[in-house]
């Protein structure tokens, strides 16, 4: 018979934590939630490192089935966020943005281009209540904006310049975020 001693226990008891943490649903929301915690502002580029966008044809389709093209956007403040249901930095993000796109909707493009399954995407925004703007990949994306890493965030002002862009969890909700995008809508192509 094995004998159990004090030191078996707590590593019995670690392991089963770290399975769970790893291996069930419980695991997925404790890392969205320890995403939140570790999230900051995202950075600005300097100027001399901000990208221009010299092609814009991107085909999207939105959640309808429509077709855009990113050509639609151009000369508009852009916030473009590649994500997907199943990454916990991608969800981790979703609370912040829903409140910035309440707020920018009518003065801001938002394209959330999902890496993911449109019946998962659906079933994550109903249960969420969020009525972000998803899109889906139709074409390849324009050099400027290929990614292996997801989340992936870019933020273009009215000249096509990438003026953010932001790899993985960020906390896009705050004020200096906030002053970007008004300072963006407010200059002149």
């Amino acid at each position: 018979m094995i004998k159990l001693t004090k030191d078996k226990i707590v590593n019995l008891l670690i392991l089963l934590a770290l399975g769970i943490l790893l291996f069930t649903p419980i695991g997925f929301h404790f890392k969205v939630l320890v995403n939140r915690l570790f999230s900051f502002s995202p950075t600005e580029l300097k100027k001399e490192d901000q990208l221009t966008i010299t092609n814009y044809n991107w085909q999207l389709r939105d959640s309808n089935g429509k077709y855009v093209n990113l050509e639609d956007y151009e000369n508009n403040v852009v916030v473009i966020n590649l994500w997907a249901t199943w990454c916990p930095p991608c969800v981790a993000e979703m609370p912040e943005f829903q409140e910035l796109y309440s707020d920018y909707k009518n003065k801001v493009s938002f394209l959330f281009i999902a890496q993911d399954d449109k019946i998962k995407v659906d079933e994550f925004f109903l249960k969420k209540g969020y009525d972000l703007p998803v899109f889906y990949e139709n074409s390849a994306a324009p050099k400027e904006f290929y990614s292996k890493s997801i989340p992936k965030t870019f933020v273009l002002n009215k000249k096509g310049q990438i003026v953010i862009s932001e790899t993985g969890v960020a906390n896009w909700n705050n004020v200096s975020m906030r002053n970007l995008l008004d300072q963006l809508i407010a200059e002149n192509k």
